[in-house]
């Protein structure tokens, strides 16, 4: 695998991809880091630290919360099942063009290629860059495997995320399928939604490409917990940023205020939300 960095800032991490990342990019890297820096002007995400942030989801929190309101009722239902570390790569606000291309890239409309490219570069260089402060911060060295959250759609074949990013990753894929009909009573939080085959001492890397309460991801979890994995790190493409409806005047306002939030948070590949050198602004 290369190591040919575009990003000349001192410091930028220009380690290996942990253990995740195979050979078949090749000499692709520098048009995948080209391809991140055009999107990058365009895109928010959370900073390292998570001052300020859920420390689950990394979604924006009111002063003196440790988590979200759904990250807190997640951590009362399954405590012991949940995932290690969750990471978003970008935040995925209402009308922007990552939440787009997240809508996208599962279609057969025109652009589902282009969002497809763009989607398949962020992921396969933040796995480069930044897979050992994802797998630092689950307590491992790197994942033994890799699996997708299901969409539950019944689609036929291999998860459109799988499909996009398989041939870029070298390691095997767990199996985990649903269990349940997908429907909105099944959506919830469910340690038996999702079906995992035996993983006994498994670390896993599980890619997501939406987290919107995180209700999938972490009944994923559960699943790949309950099957014998010893730890479990959630990589998302997109962490859901959406104007709330109506409701509360406060709710109104926290959702007004994360969403002032994300868009002061510039997306900069050389940095993560987890990153080991959380000090580094990129200057």
């Amino acid at each position: 695998m290369g190591t040919d960095r575009d990003d000349p800032r001192p410091g930028a991490a220009a380690g290996p991809a942990g253990t995740a990342v195979g050979t078949a990019v090749g000499t692709g890297w520098k048009f995948l880091a080209r391809s991140v820096r055009r999107q990058a002007p365009h895109l928010t995400a959370p900073p390292p630290g998570g001052q300020g942030l859920c420390a689950a989801c990394r979604i924006p929190v009111r002063p003196g919360n440790v988590r979200c309101y759904q990250c807190g009722q997640h951590a009362e239902t399954l405590p012991g099942l949940l995932a290690d570390v969750v990471v978003p790569i970008c935040y995925a606000a209402k009308g922007g063009e990552h939440a787009r291309n997240l809508w996208l890239y599962k279609s057969a409309r025109p652009g589902a290629g282009q969002a497809q490219a763009a989607l398949r570069a962020l992921l396969i260089v933040f796995l480069r860059d930044h897979g050992p402060c994802v797998w630092g911060s689950a307590g491992i060295t790197g994942p033994s495997c890799l699996a997708v959250v299901p969409s539950g759609r019944g689609r036929a074949g291999p998860h459109p995320l799988r499909a996009l990013a398989g041939p870029c990753l070298a390691l095997p894929w767990a199996s985990l399928d649903p269990r349940l009909r997908d429907e909105p009573c099944t959506r919830d939080l469910d340690a038996d939604r999702f079906r995992a085959a035996p993983a006994a001492g498994a670390d896993v890397a599980l890619l997501d490409d939406t987290w919107t309460t995180g209700a999938s991801a972490q009944s994923a979890c559960a699943a790949l917990r309950l099957a014998g994995a010893r730890s479990v790190a959630v990589i998302v493409l997109g962490r859901h940023l959406s104007a709330p409806g109506p409701g509360a005047a406060a709710a109104r306002v926290t959702g007004a205020a994360a969403a002032r939030a994300a868009a002061a948070m510039p997306f900069r590949p050389w940095l993560c939300a987890v990153h080991a050198r959380a000090g580094e602004d990129g200057q």
